[in-house]
């Protein structure tokens, strides 16, 4: 296993993804809240925090992301629940339409699908490399936020993965309506929008709400 994964708590496992430009400890506060109830293992993706950082921009595509997470989740005994963030949350649904029944549940937040149009898909890519630069990690590392397929909106009607979506009431419209879709087309898909939420919801006052709401999900889950 290649990727830097930080374990605590104790009890059944969620595995939680970061945002691009982000790290694992963007999920302290809520890996604290949680730990006396579940092992948590918060995962440093390629090219971020204590993960290695390769100079090949090949190394940094969705399916490579998806196996170095297989890599985390076959060091585990049962199927986690996998939580992710932003670029995060889209792995986890990446990884929940194309490995059917590998996952307990998933949790996303502030996230979406991607998009099934060609030109929608080449507009956020083109935008995606105009602002490498503010991301914060080298620049090769920022390839893993582009879309090469429509994977994920392809197969999101028959992804059956217990689904809970949250998106933050502040945070931009594009994400509510992005879970709102998920909510409808998923078969097993649940949203809630908190009050007054950003984007980084996860980081702030809202990090032991998002703890809890997350604890409430998998209490539902065989």
């Amino acid at each position: 296993m290649r990727l830097n994964v930080v374990r605590r708590g104790v009890g059944r496992p969620i595995v939680l993804l970061h945002g691009l430009g982000t790290s694992a400890a963007t999920w302290a506060a809520v890996t604290e809240a949680l730990d006396e109830r579940f092992e948590t293992l918060s995962v440093d993706l390629l090219g971020h925090g204590d993960s290695p950082v390769p100079d090949d921009p090949a190394e940094y595509t969705r399916d490579r992301a998806l196996d170095d997470l297989d890599d985390v989740l076959d060091d585990l005994d049962e199927p986690p629940i996998l939580v992710g963030h932003s670029l995060g949350g889209y792995l986890a649904l990446a990884h929940a339409a194309t490995r059917p029944e590998a996952l307990r549940g998933i949790v996303v937040l502030n996230t979406g699908p991607g998009f099934r149009d060609a030109t929608k898909r080449q507009e956020w890519n083109d935008r995606s490399k105009r602002n490498a630069h503010r991301f914060g990690v080298p620049e090769q590392v920022t390839t893993l936020n582009l879309q090469e397929d429509s994977v994920v909106m392809d197969r999101i009607t028959t992804i059956k993965t217990p689904t809970l979506v949250l998106a933050g009431g502040d945070d931009r419209p594009e994400y509510q309506g992005s879970g709102q879709y998920l909510e409808r087309k998923m078969p097993d898909a649940r949203l809630i929008v908190l009050d007054g939420g950003g984007h980084s919801m996860h980081e702030d006052t809202h990090a032991t709400e998002v703890a809890e709401i997350i604890a409430a999900f998998a209490s539902t889950l065989p």
